[in-house]
């Protein structure tokens, strides 16, 4: 019998990307394929690529290079949001083999039948994703290297903000079957993962599509009746799909971790109209103090793009005042990169590259004045931390990802990756939280 082919995956952007590569691994497997460290020299190199920004693409060509140069004599595959939104350009590139979309990226053992290099140029298996109305199935137990599970329960986004492209390379809103989340998390449970991310694309949308009709608040419900699972997380929801019983679950559940994720993306309301944003800044300060109220140390993240088209001067101070006005304890600060075939990139009145860069400059220096404040605000608390399984690379510390997602690091020995241990927190050094070990029962 002859050895199985080896497969190696390199992933760029999202953490719903690397869900899907873990997917796509668990698929190969599952068919014969052995799948080996991205690194590591491979018959097949599957690239999962992402398109969110022009820089993306960059990203995305280099590596794609680079994987063709060291790899030459292996057959080279491109998946993701770039193959699908322009599988043209990929396919352009020297060295690929085979383009895969996004919905086809599930059926890559089968398009890896033949494993023969053309010379004729690549084939190209991308369908029309807006045709698609299912989640596949590809369940799977371990998470390579990673202390931390992602189930993805949706994909897809039903709106259409000015300056996105997800709903192009995604698709429209769908959602997985709660019996196969239900499935996967008590899968991941069982193999020993305690903290546990729903991910997707729009994850509020959940249950919308399905019959009968759930919501994200029910499958909560029901995932925090699984054994073992000691924190469930959301990766991001918009603040329009609170409703009361959501509201509910995320405040009264002892299994949801006190961290959310509430996309802002600008604090003008008029930039959040010119965005098609389906919140306003009333709406979404209501909710902050709703959820920071009723659930204590909470740890709130948001995204905010800075220079979308048509932001003043006043609008960004607006965003400015409003960010810092709100309990954050970090902030994801995205310079605007046009999108083609999305309206903010036929819009007119592009703001200068370089008051983009200080506009950006200012908010992420606030970002950290605020992520610093909240980690002082944490001296002399005692948290419970899950210990990540890599060590610091610049401290040589072991790292710890409190609930409310603040990252500690203290001295221990080996063996408490993916154990949860108590940790008393001491000094804030620039950005970074240090703490010690704390007696159990103390």
């Amino acid at each position: 019998m002859s050895p199985p082919v080896t497969v190696a995956l390199s992933t760029l952007g999202c953490r719903l990307n690397q869900v899907e590569s873990q997917e796509m691994g668990a698929l190969l497997e599952r068919h014969g394929f052995r799948v080996v460290a991205s690194g590591d020299a491979a018959q097949v190199h599957v690239v999962n690529t992402c398109t969110v920004t022009g820089r993306a693409d960059f990203s995305d060509r280099q590596l794609i290079r680079r994987v063709g140069r060291e790899n030459g004599h292996a057959f080279l595959v491109v998946t993701g949001c770039y193959a699908q939104t322009d599988p043209g350009a990929v396919a352009a590139i020297p060295g690929v083999d085979l383009v895969v979309g996004n919905q086809e990226k599930y059926r890559l053992p089968e398009l890896l039948g033949s494993l023969v290099k053309r010379g004729s140029g690549p084939t190209i298996s991308v369908g029309d994703i807006a045709a698609a109305r299912h989640v596949p199935v590809a369940p799977f137990a371990r998470v390579s290297g990673r202390s931390r599970a992602f189930v993805k329960i949706q994909d897809g986004c039903q709106h259409r903000c000015a300056f996105c492209i997800v709903p192009t390379a995604r698709g429209g809103s769908r959602s997985q079957e709660p019996k196969v989340v239900l499935d996967q998390v008590h899968a991941l449970a069982e193999a020993g993962y305690l903290d546990i991310t729903l991910t997707g694309v729009d994850i509020g949308h959940y249950g919308w599509d399905l019959y009968p009709r759930i919501s994200l608040a029910t499958l909560l419900r029901s995932l925090a009746e699984v054994p073992g699972v000691r924190w469930l997380r959301l990766s991001s929801v918009l603040p329009s799909y609170f409703t009361p019983e959501l509201v509910d679950a995320v405040t009264t559940l002892p299994v949801v971790a006190p961290h959310l994720h509430l996309p802002l993306q600008s604090g003008s309301d008029r930039v959040l109209r010119l965005m098609r944003r389906p919140y306003h800044t009333r709406m979404y300060r209501g909710l902050v103090d709703r959820l920071a109220a009723a659930i204590p140390g909470l740890g709130l993240g948001a995204d905010v793009i800075v220079g979308h088209p048509g932001e003043t001067d006043d609008d960004f101070e607006e965003t400015l005042r409003f960010v810092d006005s709100l309990p954050f304890s970090y902030l994801h600060v995205f310079s605007y990169s046009d999108r083609k075939g999305t309206e903010a990139a036929r819009r007119p009145d592009h703001v200068p590259a370089a008051v983009i860069r200080e506009r950006s400059r200012r908010l992420r220096r606030l970002g950290r004045e605020k992520s610093g404040a909240f980690r002082r605000g944490m001296i002399g608390t005692r948290h419970e931390a899950l210990v990540l399984e890599e060590r610091d690379r610049q401290t040589g510390l072991l790292s710890g990802l409190t609930s409310n997602y603040v990252e500690v690091l203290f001295a221990g020995r080996d063996g408490f990756g993916r154990h949860i241990v108590p940790l008393e927190i001491a000094e804030v050094r620039g950005d970074r939280a240090y703490g010690r070990l704390a007696a159990v029962g103390a």
